[in-house]
């Protein structure tokens, strides 16, 4: 088994230990110095160890990998670098594409990038990263799936409409942050981050492949229309990145990583990065290498690495740097004081004379030293030199083996479809609910109404019984009245009669009475 891979010549072969890839490295230069040219032939070189690569193509003269190189004139280089095995040669490539249109489709869901990516993707500051927060725990809690732009803006709004619920649990929820949060979004689908949230996602395993002939693949990035979004493409990478770090199970120190990835353009990553996602890019490169993965950054100048990050890069090839100025000057002095050098060399020096192509060299040895600097003149690519041939590109992506299995997108069940649903249920609970007391409030009318009636009824009845008994009464008291007029007429017609008779039959009843009692008393006297 290969345990190296070279690349140069100096004061030896220039090589790196294919067990210390995963202690990372970068490659740093100033622009035309020749870092594009370093990176193809590490490209080329790790895919014939068998080892899967993957780097971005920003200027469109890295996809020519994918064709032998048939140009000359490099007779003098092959001589400085005595490179006796150099035979050109095409590399199996495949060509990604975040928008879908010049290579297979790349895309991840908004649950894998996360809300500190996306925060950053989206500008945002602390209280509208809190926010964004609140919206992946609420998906999380409520099983409501991110997957695209569309999911994430149902959940704002889900968000945002019940605030005063969530609140009290997850603090204040500002809907004018969260407004902001939405207009960040639109922007981000016009830079076309609809293609690139969606399904199917990306599989990890499709990044680590090999070709029949047992060479790793390559994996180029097409990024010449995302680097017009330096913050979009930094971004993607970081989250491609990032999920190479969650999938990947630990393997420990392996002979030879399992990828190599290199980040071109590094300084996009940093520039206004805030300190948590600073903070996330450390722990990565630290614990990524456990993983079986190595991270190469490359960069016009190492200082555009924050110092947290380049202290873990243990390969180092420096191309020329100009020094004019004395801060450039103090500079170049700091690069060349992070190499190891022999004593009385002028480094700094020789970072500014290197020519087109020459790099100061160091690389961790077997034992995990890094060697001496070496001033070293990196070998020419076997690939094409220069962009590759349009109807190559075509033939490559058509004969992609990935391309059937993204080439279209896939729109499941997720957040949007979920809430809808949400919203359609609680709509249809109030409707409901709304009916009900609506019929209740109709019964408890009815109700009323035919109280009000029955009552209105009991009176008009007592009204009229109240009525009636008054009638009687008057009808009786004039009846009474009537009889007693009767009497008193009466008596007032036969008084003089009745006292005339009664009158005279006082008088006879007394002298019949005398009478008789003369009679019964003359018999008893006699």
């Amino acid at each position: 088994m290969t345990e190296k891979v070279y690349f140069g010549y100096g004061k030896d072969v220039a090589s790196i230990e294919l067990s210390k890839l995963n202690r990372h490295g970068i490659i740093a230069g100033a622009t035309g110095t020749g870092k594009t040219i370093t990176l193809k032939v590490l490209a080329e070189q790790l895919s014939a160890a068998g080892i899967p690569v993957f780097l971005s193509d920003i200027k469109g003269d890295i996809a020519s990998l994918a064709e032998a190189n048939t140009g000359g004139g490099l007779e003098e280089r092959l001589t400085a670098t005595q490179y006796t095995t150099y035979e050109p040669q095409s590399y199996p490539v495949e060509i990604w594409d975040v928008f879908g249109a010049e290579g297979t489709p790349v895309r991840i869901t908004i649950s894998e990038m996360g809300p500190i990516l996306l925060s950053r993707l989206l500008g945002l500051n602390d209280t509208q990263t809190g926010i964004l927060n609140i919206v992946f725990a609420v998906a999380d809690e409520r099983e409501l799936l991110l997957i695209d732009l569309m999911d994430l803006r149902a959940m704002l709004n889900y968000v945002a409409d019940h605030a005063q619920e969530l609140g009290q649990h997850y603090g204040t929820i500002s809907k004018a942050s969260v407004g902001v949060i939405l207009r960040s979004i639109v922007v981000l689908e016009q830079q076309g981050g609809q293609q690139f949230f969606n399904e199917p996602s990306l599989e990890i395993a499709d990044f680590m492949r090999q070709s029949a002939d047992g060479r790793g693949v390559i994996n180029i990035l097409n990024a010449k229309q995302l680097y017009t979004q330096p913050t979009l493409y930094a971004t993607v990478l970081l989250a491609l990145l990032s999920e190479l770090y969650e999938d990947l199970p630990e393997v420990g120190d392996l002979p030879q990583p399992k990828l190599v990835f290199f980040f071109d353009e590094a300084h996009s990553l940093f520039d206004g990065t805030p300190k948590a996602l600073l903070d996330k890019i450390e722990l990565i490169v630290r614990l990524i290498r456990s993983k079986g993965v190595g991270v190469f950054f490359i960069t016009q100048n190492t200082t555009d690495i924050p110092e947290a990050v380049a202290s873990q890069l243990g390969n180092r090839i420096q191309h020329g740097l100009r020094a004019f100025t004395p801060k450039e000057l103090k500079t170049v002095k700091a690069v060349a004081d992070s190499f190891r050098q022999e004593s009385g060399e002028d480094l700094a020096q020789v970072i500014q004379e290197l020519k087109v192509g020459e790099a100061v060299v160091s690389t961790l040895q077997a034992d995990g030293t890094p060697s001496m600097a070496d001033r070293v003149m990196i070998y020419p690519p076997q690939s094409r030199i220069g962009t590759i041939d349009p109807s190559k590109l075509l033939q490559v992506m058509n004969q992609s083996p990935l391309l059937e299995k993204y080439q279209e997108s896939i729109n499941r069940e997720s957040a949007h479809e979920q809430i809808t649903a949400l919203i359609e249920m609680e709509e249809a609970a109030l409707i409901a609910e709304a009916e009900a007391t609506a019929q209740a409030a109709e019964a408890e009318r009815l109700a009323k109404e035919q109280a009000k009636a029955e009552a209105k009824q009991e009176a008009e009845l007592a009204k009229e019984l109240e009525k009636q008994r008054k009638q009687a009464e008057k009808e009786n008291e004039r009846a009474r009245q009537a009889a007693q007029k009767a009497r008193t007429s009466a008596r007032r017609t036969d008084s003089a009669m009745d006292r005339f008779t009664k009158n005279i039959m006082s008088s006879v009843g007394r002298e019949v009475g005398k009478a008789v009692s003369r009679g019964i008393t003359g018999m008893f006297k006699r």
